[in-house]
């Protein structure tokens, strides 16, 4: 692993594993971000063929 720049070891291990945990944490922004749109999605769904169910 070159790494330009000048850290010692434990630096540069501690940089590597913040950026793992960003990229872990954007990955699952993003799958929350999905689900919860789906959702909203379906609720709309739901409720548009609420409206014109009838009595």
């Amino acid at each position: 692993m070159q790494v330009s720049g000048i850290g010692t070891k434990s630096q540069l291990a501690l940089k590597s594993q913040h950026e793992q945990n960003k990229k872990e944490s954007k990955v699952r922004r993003r799958e929350e971000k999905e689900a919860d749109e789906l959702k909203r999605f379906l609720l709309k769904q739901y409720k548009k063929r609420k409206k014109h169910k009838g009595h």
